[in-house]
This record gives structure tokens, sequence and C-alpha cells, in this order.
């Protein structure tokens, strides 16, 4: 099974993941406006992030709008994902932050 970081960037997988997360109903067309993926991609990406369980869909219809429509869901494994995501790219931020401070005060120094 092929894990998150393996089909396309962390920071791809993490702007789905925000997305979704926000609740808002938007078919695969409007998700790949948003995100700036081809539609493609995106439903690449979805059908990739449901199938290991990071996300899930249901189906729905109004009455009085007769087509189907999908709504994407986070799940428990994918918050845990999310989280995990936003705080390695924190501790990331933070070191090089911490790099280059140290670089500026040497700089200062000289």
């Amino acid at each position: 099974m092929a894990s998150p970081n393996q089909i396309h960037t962390r920071e791809d997988v993490f702007n789905i993941l925000r997305i979704v997360s926000g609740g808002r109903d938007l078919n695969q067309r409007q998700l790949s406006s948003e995100l700036g993926f081809s539609l493609g991609k995106t439903n690449y990406l979805l059908k990739s992030l449901t199938r290991i369980g990071l996300i899930e869909f249901k189906n729905f219809s109004t009455k009085a709008n007769k087509s189907k429509k999908v709504r994407y869901f986070l799940t428990k494994k994918g918050l845990k994902h999310k989280i995990n995501l936003t705080y390695n790219y924190m501790k990331k931020k933070e070191a090089e932050y911490n790099r280059l401070r140290e670089e500026w005060q040497q700089d200062k120094r000289s």
C-alpha cells in the first residue's frame, strides 16, 4: 500500500486534507480549481487518499437537484496525518529560522 508521501508532495496532500477538513461541499472540479491542480491530478489524489483511509466520501442528492453530489470527509486517520504534516512543517520552519538567525548574528559580529 502506498503511503501518502508517495502519492505526490506532502504539500499537495496537506492542501487536499486542509480543504476537505473545512467541511464545504465541493465537487472535484471546484476542488481542483481551488488547489490549482488539474482535474486528473485531483481525481488521482482523492482516490489515493480514499484508498489509504485518509478521506472518505458520501454520495447524496437533493430532491430539487436530481444529480448526484459527493461530500468528502476527513477520517480520524486523515486528521492525525494532517496534524503530523503540520507539526513537521512547523519544526522544519523553526529550524530554518534558527539557522538563519545564527547566520545573521555571526555576520553582525564580523
